[in-house]
């Protein structure tokens, strides 16, 4: 009897050592997907503001555009212009 005695007690320990293993574990585990979860939320700040500087990037750009149309447009009746007193 006592060596069933003896036999569960190293059963129970080891069970004790696996559940202290394991509680470790996950412990090690909810750290690393906190550092994962703030990495992905300043990827996404990151991005937020990429995105708004693209979004500034293509307003420029189409007001640039509609420069450069008034200045052809500008540069075109200039040479409208010289061509008629030419004429």
């Amino acid at each position: 009897m006592e060596v069933k005695a003896n036999h569960l007690e190293d059963v129970v320990l080891q069970i004790g050592e696996a559940v202290l293993a394991t509680a470790e574990t996950v412990d090690q585990l909810a750290g690393q997907v906190n550092t994962l979860s703030s990495q992905v939320q300043q990827q996404g700040y990151q991005i937020f503001a990429l995105s708004n500087a693209v979004q500034t990037l293509a307003e420029n750009q189409d007001i640039t555009l509609e420069r450069l149309r008034q200045l052809t447009e500008t540069l075109q009746n200039l040479v409208v212009a010289i061509e008629t007193t030419d004429a």
